[in-house]
């Protein structure tokens, strides 16, 4: 049965979701183990909604502990369409100033520890990923934010690096060199699993600092991004709710069919096993 229609994941900062009605929690057993923490049901601005705290709740688990399959599989398990993600991170041009808020359009890989991929284990699958984000979401999001009053920039460069230590001095103007607009530890894995899980999904970032590059400034120190990230929940939740409220009901863009052609193996040559694991994204192709 499906329980929510849109998911909302939130990051550093971002706990619980404000505004929540007929609340309940769910823990969801998937394939891939344990998400980050039980999910909260319940109705946001007319719509069915599924709220996970990504590091969990009391900000336990590092970026790189994440099981993201477990996250993703677990809002798909639910019947979630279209993921609102909301996200810390520094900011690497001079532009993007503490409490502006910008949803990336593309993204640069610089993990090295993670697990981004539902598929392995005898069977091969490919997804399109070059515009990586549901340009439907990150429309609902910039609209979003211009609703409630907040600087809310489409389009940029996110930088996923592994942590969970900050840059160093030469990472962070490298990044810059390479015109990339913002860094953060944990969003790539999700777009690229929503996309296998042909669920829409874009990220809104929150910067907190101008990371380590920024002449003339200090080094970034913890109690500062706390400072940022508490003013910065309190504008992301106004703004998740808004763009929850404006989100097309029906979904018209490539993300819904993103495995059709995506599946390389011949279905006879997939193990049973890893067959029925995946049951949930192949039974409507196979």
């Amino acid at each position: 049965m499906k329980k929510a229609e849109i998911g909302i994941i939130g990051g550093s900062g971002l706990y619980a979701m404000p505004g929540l009605t007929n609340v309940r929690e769910e823990r969801v057993e998937t394939p891939f183990g344990e998400p980050s923490d039980a999910f909260v049901l319940g109705e946001l601005e007319g719509r069915q909604v599924a709220f996970l705290a990504r590091h969990g709740r009391g900000h336990r688990l590092l970026p790189s502990e994440l099981n993201f399959r477990a996250n993703i599989f677990g809002m798909k398990l639910l019947g979630v369409e279209r993921i609102l993600s909301v996200s810390a991170v520094g900011s690497l041009k001079e532009e993007h100033k503490p409490t502006d808020f910008l949803m990336p359009d593309q993204f640069i890989d610089r993990t090295f520890a993670r697990v981004s991929t539902f598929f392995g284990d005898g069977i091969v699958a490919h997804v399109g990923f070059g515009d990586p984000v549901c340009a439907t979401v990150a429309s609902a999001f910039e609209k979003a934010c211009a609703s409630v009053g907040v600087v809310g920039k489409n389009g940029g460069t996110y930088v996923c690096m592994e942590g969970p230590q900050f840059s160093t001095r030469a990472e962070s103007n490298l990044y810059r060199s390479w015109g990339a607009d913002v860094i953060g530890m944990t969003n790539l894995q999700e777009a690229k699993l929503a996309r296998e899980a042909e669920i829409c999904y874009a990220t809104m970032a929150m910067v907190t600092d101008y990371d380590c590059w920024r002449e003339g400034h200090d080094d970034v120190t913890i109690d500062q991004i706390v400072a940022v990230l508490h003013q910065n929940a309190d504008n992301a939740a106004k703004v998740v709710r808004a763009a929850v409220a404006a989100m097309p009901a029906q979904r018209t863009c490539a993300c819904v069919d993103a495995l059709k052609y995506a599946v390389l193996t011949d279905p006879k040559a997939i193990p049973v096993e890893t067959r029925q694991r995946l049951a949930l994204l192949l039974d409507k192709y196979l």
